[in-house]
């Protein structure tokens, strides 16, 4: 057994972070060996991070503790699955199996607190609902093994370095849903929208 507090005084930051988002990364301090565990509050108008994307190798469950959060879905493989926005409000909870493609923002007026959670653990497969532009295939994978991080085509192997934003320079692009359920890259600071992202080779 293990009891930790979660230090609402101390978030897991970095350097990079200017956001009004606290996350408390659990799994370390309690020692989980099958479950990561992590706690956000976010303000009004923020989001968790990574933008819609998928674990092929996690499941996913999201407990809202407080607020009201919205998450995209995106299911590109399966007709019956319905693609759009949910509400999950305080006291409910969402799962998302392995290869859906999901993420979650606070898009109300009040706090939101929400734990997540994921198993196993380490997840090594996590995927981007972006065209490959060698194949077309219709996603990618991102690895990270080099220190700098890669999107990498699970069908035909080609691999491309996605860059930041070229209008303001901010160093990451997420991966949205539009209106009609077409995929945008869009900026998180200054909000400019790619039908493709920046990718150099």
């Amino acid at each position: 057994m293990k009891k930790v507090a979660i230090d609402v005084d101390n978030p897991d930051k970095t350097d990079s972070d200017e956001t009004d988002i606290d996350h408390h990364k659990l799994s370390e301090p309690l020692g989980t060996t099958d479950l990561a565990l992590n706690y956000y509050r976010l303000a009004p108008g923020e989001a968790l991070p990574g933008g819609l994307h998928a674990h092929g190798d996690q499941e996913e469950v999201f407990v809202v503790i407080e607020g009201k959060a919205t998450f995209e879905t995106y299911v590109p493989h399966d007709p019956n699955h319905e693609t759009g926005e949910i509400t999950v409000e305080a006291g409910e909870t969402i799962r998302f199996a392995p290869s859906e493609f999901q993420s979650g923002k606070n898009d109300s007026e009040s706090e939101l607190m929400i734990l997540a959670l994921g198993a196993p653990r380490d997840s090594e497969d996590v995927r981007f609902p972006l065209t490959c532009p060698d194949c077309d295939h219709d996603e990618t994978r991102l690895e990270t093994d080099a220190g700098e991080p890669t999107l990498v085509c699970p069908d035909c192997g080609a691999e491309r370095a996605p860059k930041g934003c070229p209008d303001c320079d901010h160093d990451e692009l997420r991966v949205a849903l539009e209106e009609g359920d077409e995929l945008v890259v869009r900026c998180p600071d200054c909000g400019s929208e790619f039908e493709n992202p920046p990718l150099g080779s």
